[in-house]
């Protein structure tokens, strides 16, 4: 089994918001949505499904930003960097930018997203491509999967 090297600590670009991650990633993502384009001001955005009992905020107090809506995104209020995203109804994981970490170096997408919304030039090393969100069960199908190429 892969040794994660738990726990991870990380934070904004300005340090005013921490964070503590003591549980392995569910499954790692690339989206090229357009939204997600737009709030990271590159060609994808990048996210580690990390479960909720396994991560906290332990300096700051992240705020809410980006689209409004049910999908709740989470920003430093003083640098504004993007540091994490709760889906309404999902509250068991956290979409933690993995950029934030202090050592992002492990990361790599499994998954691709909305690869219909890819920039032409972008790239990732993801095993797996949908032109959207995969389905709720084909999720449990890719985390299962995922799990098993990390042990």
């Amino acid at each position: 089994m892969k040794d994660w090297k738990l726990p991870w600590e990380g934070g904004c670009r300005c340090g005013e918001v921490r964070f503590r991650v003591s549980a392995p990633p569910l499954l790692t993502a690339a989206c090229h949505c357009t939204g997600c384009q737009r709030m990271s001001s590159s060609a994808y955005s990048l996210s580690a499904a990390i479960p909720s009992d396994g991560f906290e905020v332990t300096q700051g107090e992240p705020v809410l930003g980006g689209l409004k809506g049910s999908t709740r995104h989470y920003f430093c209020p003083n640098c504004m960097s993007w540091m994490f995203t709760r889906a309404e109804g999902m509250d068991w994981f956290v979409n933690l930018r993995p950029t934030m970490l202090d050592d992002p170096s492990w990361f790599t997408p499994f998954i691709e997203t909305y690869t219909s919304e890819k920039l032409p030039w972008a790239a990732t090393p993801a095993v797996h491509s949908y032109e959207k969100f995969p389905s709720f069960e084909a999720f449990q199908t890719i985390g299962r999967e995922f799990a098993e190429s990390e042990s």
